[in-house]
C-alpha cells in the first residue's frame, strides 16, 4: 500500500514535536514544558462572544475572506501597531490558523523546482510545506552567537536564479529570537535586490519583552512584496479556535482565496466572532499575560544558566533555548532520558533543523509552580547524570 502514497507525502517525515510527545502520553506528572501553547484560559470575554454567536444563530458560512467585520478590525489592528493600510475588502484572508496561512501562500506562489529560503532553528511545518508545493527548501542555519539572527550575507550566498521566496519568522519558535529594524532592513535591500516575495510569520508580535516588535512589511517598499501572516492562537490564548490571517497586496491574496475557497471555504464562524471581541476589547489582558511570560521567561533562563546549561536570552515568544552540548549527548537522548528519569517533557532542538541539535526548546508557558519544579527536576538530572 505504501507504494500508492506520493513520493512528496512519503519523502516528509511526520513532525518531530509530535513524534516526541508519544513517549510523553500514558506517563503520569509529567511536567510538560514542550507545548507552544498558553497555559492561560481564553478570557471569559472573547469565550462569552463565542457562545453567544451560537446562541444568536451563527453557524453557517461567511465570506470566503472572512467576516468583513472581523478583515476591517484586522485592518485596523495593523495601521494603529505598524502604521501598515490594507483594505479590508481585498488585501485581508482569514484562515483556518496561520498554519493554514502559511500553506496557502507558498501554494500560491511557488511553482515545482523553484527555491525557498528558510532559516533555521524554524518552527517544523515550514520546510515540509515547501515540500509539498514542489519547491525546493534552501536553509539558512542561524547561530546562538549572532543570537539567532538571520544574516543577509548568509540569505545571499543561497540565492540562485531560482530562488522566489524568503520566508522569516521572528519573534522566532524555537528560539525566542528577535531582529532589530536595522537587521530587518538588511534583508529587505536583499529581498528588494533580487525580487523575492517574502512571506513573513509574526504570529508571536505581541509577545516581545523590553522592544517593540517590527513588522517587515512595514519597512520602506515591503509592504506589496511582504506576505504578513499573524493570528490570535498565541497572543489571545485562541490556540482551539483556529484563527488567523494573511495580509498583503490583492492580486497575492485573491490567489490565496482561491486555494482556500476550494479546499477550506471559511474559517469557523464561532472562532471569527470570537476574534472580533478579541481585536476590540482584549488588550488589557494581552498585556498582562506578557507580564506573566516575562517573569517566567527570568526565572527558567536564569536557572538553566545556574545550571551550567547556558541558555539564550530570548526576547520574544514563550521559549528558552538552552544548550546541552556539554552533556555529551544528543538533544533526543538528553530529551529521552530526561522524560524517563524525572518525568518532565522538553523538545530536543534538532527537531527545528540540524542547527537545532545540542539545545532544547523548553516552553514557559507554564504555571511558576511547573516551571520551578521542572527547574528542580532538570537540576537532579544533571547532578545524577552528568
Amino acid at each position: 500500500m505504501k507504494r500508492k502514497i506520493s513520493e512528496r507525502a512519503r519523502g516528509v517525515p511526520p513532525s518531530g514535536i509530535r513524534k516526541f510527545f508519544e513517549l510523553v502520553m500514558g506517563i503520569e506528572d509529567v511536567i510538560s514544558l514542550g507545548v507552544g501553547e498558553p497555559d492561560f484560559v481564553t478570557p471569559w470575554h472573547i469565550r462569552e462572544a463565542c457562545m453567544y454567536s451560537l446562541e444568536q444563530g451563527y453557524t453557517m458560512y461567511t465570506s470566503n475572506y472572512g467576516i468583513l467585520e472581523l478583515r476591517q478590525q484586522i485592518s485596523k489592528k495593523l495601521n494603529t501597531d505598524y502604521s501598515l493600510q490594507y483594505d479590508p475588502n481585498d488585501e485581508i484572508l482569514v484562515t483556518v490558523g496561520v498554519s493554514e496561512g502559511f500553506d496557502l501562500a507558498l501554494r500560491a506562489l511557488i511553482n515545482p523546482g523553484e527555491e525557498v529560503i528558510l532559516h533555521e532553528p524554524s518552527y517544523v511545518s515550514y520546510k515540509p510545506c515547501t515540500i509539498f508545493t514542489g519547491g525546493i527548501p534552501k536553509i539558512v542555519n542561524t547561530d546562538v552567537e549572532d543570537e539567532f539572527k538571520v544574516l543577509p550575507e548568509k540569505i545571499e550566498k543561497k540565492i540562485t536564479d531560482k530562488t522566489k521566496v524568503l520566508i522569516l519568522n521572528y519573534p522566532n519558535n524555537p528560539t525566542g529570537a528577535i531582529m532589530r529594524k536595522k537587521n530587518l532592513e538588511e534583508i529587505a535591500d536583499v529581498a528588494n535586490n533580487h525580487d523575492l516575495i517574502v512571506i513573513s510569520d509574526e504570529v508571536y508580535d505581541k509577545l516581545t519583552y523590553n522592544t517593540k516588535h517590527v513588522s517587515f512589511a512595514s519597512l520602506n517598499g515591503m509592504k506589496d512584496r511582504t506576505v504578513l501572516l499573524n493570528g490570535f492562537s498565541k497572543s489571545y490564548a485562541m490556540t482551539g479556535l483556529r484563527i488567523g490571517y494573511a495580509a498583503c497586496n490583492k492580486t497575492i491574496i485573491e490567489a490565496m482565496m482561491k486555494i482556500h475557497q476550494y479546499s477550506m471555504l471559511c474559517a469557523p464562524i464561532t472562532g471569527q466572532m470570537a476574534a472580533i471581541e478579541a481585536l476590540k476589547n482584549g488588550e488589557d489582558q494581552v498585556v498582562e499575560m506578557r507580564r506573566q511570560y516575562n517573569e517566567r521567561r527570568k526565572l527558567i533562563v536564569k536557572r538553566f544558566n545556574e545550571m551550567d546549561l547556558p541558555c539564550f536570552e530570548s526576547k520574544g515568544a514563550f521559549y528558552a533555548f538552552p544548550s546541552i552540548s556539554s552533556c555529551g549527548v544528543s538533544s533526543e537522548e538528553f530529551a529521552e532520558k530526561l522524560l524517563k528519569k524525572e518525568k518532565v517533557a522538553v523538545v530536543p532542538g534538532n527537531v527545528f533543523g540540524q542547527s537545532g541539535e545540542g539545545f532544547l526548546r523548553c516552553s514557559y508557558s507554564a504555571s511558576l509552580k511547573d516551571i520551578t519544579e521542572a527547574m528542580n527536576r532538570i537540576e537532579h538530572f544533571i547532578e545524577k547524570q552528568f
